[in-house]
């Protein structure tokens, strides 16, 4: 037998049955996650008070004129450590703070330019500036373990033991936080004082404060004032005037691009370490109130 359809029925027939079509959920193709860059972390928090520090000078020691500073380190043993920068002439380096000598030197390759360093447990992690390449090396032997690619520039670094993080600068207002076994990006601090931004964040050094917190202490390039910044926040917290560590003469020999450009912190003796490129000396200073800039 054969069946008779109407128009009229055909019709609401194909309507009924598109209706139920779209009210049926679709599934989206999948796609591969993409790789992002963390976002900065913002803070809403009021700008921190800020004060201010002048240098107590306790000691001056010979320092290697022709070396371009670009990290300073001390170790937990004890044992200084410089990055030292150029092409060319880039190298990584163990020195006798009493005499200034070289005890133990590693050269770079000759088209990187050596920038900050760290320490992580028996590593040392020397940057490059431009190459996107850091180094790690072996704190006893001096042996090249492996080399870590990131993309940007790299200026200062030191390592945050409390968190577990490398902390990075490049030059700009943010620093960059990094995983301390592969290097990854895990998140970046946008650097304020008084809520503007702070640019031209150079050499770093991460201390462990006594209240639990973190600080960084930063030379800002072409300046001889360090900042000291809550890691937490970035909110700049204190402003060290650094001005006066060479004589006039020294000063004039080194030249404009002779920076402050090496901080190191001894937690036992709870005095820095600073020093220069080209700079003949380094010094053992406390940060003592400044009254004046108050």
């Amino acid at each position: 037998m054969k069946l008779s359809w109407s128009r009229p029925l055909v019709a609401a027939l194909f309507v009924l049955i598109a209706i139920a079509v779209l009210a049926q959920p679709s599934t989206p193709s999948p796609t591969p996650p993409a790789e992002t860059t963390p976002e900065p972390e913002m803070t809403a928090e009021a700008p921190s008070p800020i004060a201010y520090y002048a240098l107590e000078v306790l000691a001056s020691y010979p320092h290697d004129p022709t070396a371009w500073t670009q990290g300073l380190l001390l170790g937990p043993d004890g044992t200084f450590y410089e990055s030292v920068g150029l092409e060319g002439q880039s190298d990584l380096r163990q020195v006798d703070i009493a005499t200034g000598e070289v005890l133990r030197q590693r050269d770079l390759s000759p088209e990187h330019f050596g920038e900050g360093l760290a320490q992580v447990g028996d590593r040392l992690i020397q940057l490059t500036w431009k190459n996107g390449i850091a180094y790690v090396w072996d704190a006893e032997s001096f042996a090249l373990l492996e080399r870590f690619r990131y993309e940007g520039e790299g200026w200062g670094l030191c390592y945050a033991e409390t968190e577990g993080v490398l902390v990075m600068s490049d030059g700009s207002s943010n620093l960059f936080l990094r995983d301390p076994d592969t290097f990854a990006l895990t998140g970046i601090i946008p650097v304020t004082e008084a809520g503007m931004p702070q640019h031209n964040l150079n050499e770093l050094e991460c201390v462990a404060e006594a209240d639990g917190s973190t600080s960084v202490y930063a030379n800002i390039w072409y300046s001889e004032e360090i900042v000291r910044i809550n890691l937490a926040s970035g909110a700049i917290t204190a402003v060290v005037d650094a001005r006066g560590l060479l004589t006039d003469e020294e000063r004039a020999e080194v030249g404009r691009d002779g920076v402050l450009n090496g901080i190191a912190y001894s937690p036992k003796a709870e005095v820095f370490y600073l020093t220069g490129k080209w700079w003949p000396r380094l010094f053992e200073v406390r940060f003592v109130p400044d009254a004046i800039s108050e």
